[in-house]
């Protein structure tokens, strides 16, 4: 059972069912993939794809070999005997073994679904420098997220631009020391924070500060400001969790709890595509090795 079907769930899904497996994925559809308007990052795509069309391309691959999809949201994941028990309000599945591909959440700005979609595919929006820091090469930049996290993205970014404001999005936090890496770099600091985000004008995104401080108008606008991990499940059936709420693992994806692995962005490290999908194949092989271990066969590496 693969809960999750962004890149790491799907791409478990591929190997499992190659492996000649019976897998089953539950996704309710959430995936951050889905947000990515266009990746050049990922290998094979030299002109970029989207990553609605990477999730299709990568559902489609999964069953082509056999894996079964459920669009749908698991409701409790409990232990059954040395197995699982998967629910959600349509069924109730059996599992020998559980992987947890469950992702996490970016925190966004105050705005509308609608809005907040127009303005990611349009590019105003963006979320992952490391992704798409390089499509904003040499325009206007706002950082939102006054803290020490806000600076460290803003600081990434001045490879990319030398136009970058840092604003907050309540108050601002920040010590000297990160003042002072602010005005080496040339990062201007806006003066109160945001009261207001305007992402429809036709070219520019127009930022109204606090108390009548002014605006600031920008080309992309990054949200620094976090997010919250979809640990809830494996939280309910005891999973540790790493310092950063993230799910523990060990190099072969596996958790404290026998038969339950974890993949992707809810393991702590780099929260890219191309570790998630290094992630579930080594989720997957390790998962197969583990039933030949248990069905009496020998297990390769």
């Amino acid at each position: 059972m693969i809960i999750g079907g962004g890149p790491a769930g799907l791409t478990a899904a591929i190997y499992l069912a190659r492996f000649r497996r019976n897998v089953v994925v539950i996704d309710d559809g959430n995936s951050r993939a889905s947000w990515i308007p266009r990746s050049h990052n990922h290998p094979g795509f030299p002109e970029g794809i989207g990553g609605d069309e990477l999730l299709v391309r990568t559902r489609a691959q999964a069953e082509r070999y056999g894996a079964v999809l459920h669009p749908e949201r698991v409701t409790a994941l409990e232990r059954k005997g040395d197995g699982f028990l998967v629910s959600t309000v349509n069924r109730t599945l059996d599992a020998r073994m559980t992987l947890l591909a469950t992702g996490v959440v970016n925190r966004s700005p105050q705005i509308d679904p609608a809005t907040h979609r127009r303005a990611l595919e349009s590019g105003k929006l963006r979320y992952c420098p490391i992704c798409d820091g390089f499509e904003v090469t040499d325009t206007r930049i706002a950082v939102i997220g006054a803290d020490e996290h806000g600076v460290a993205e803003a600081l990434f970014l001045r490879t990319y631009s030398s136009k970058i404001t840092l604003l907050a999005e309540r108050t601002v936090d920040l010590d000297e020391e990160d003042r002072q890496a602010l005005q080496e770099a040339g990062i201007a600091l806006a003066g109160a924070p945001l009261a207001s985000i305007d992402f429809e004008a036709a070219d520019d995104v127009i930022i109204a500060l606090e108390d009548g401080a002014g605006t600031v108008v920008v080309d992309t606008v990054y949200p620094a400001l976090g997010s919250d991990i979809n640990n809830a499940l494996a939280i309910d059936i005891g999973v540790a969790l790493s310092d950063c709420r993230c799910i523990a693992t060990d190099e072969d994806q596996r958790t404290n709890l026998p038969g339950c692995y974890a993949a992707g962005d809810v393991v702590a490290g780099l929260d890219q595509i191309s570790v998630a999908t290094g992630h579930g194949a080594k989720a997957a092989t390790a998962i197969h090795n583990a039933l030949r271990a248990l069905d009496g066969q020998t297990a390769d590496k």
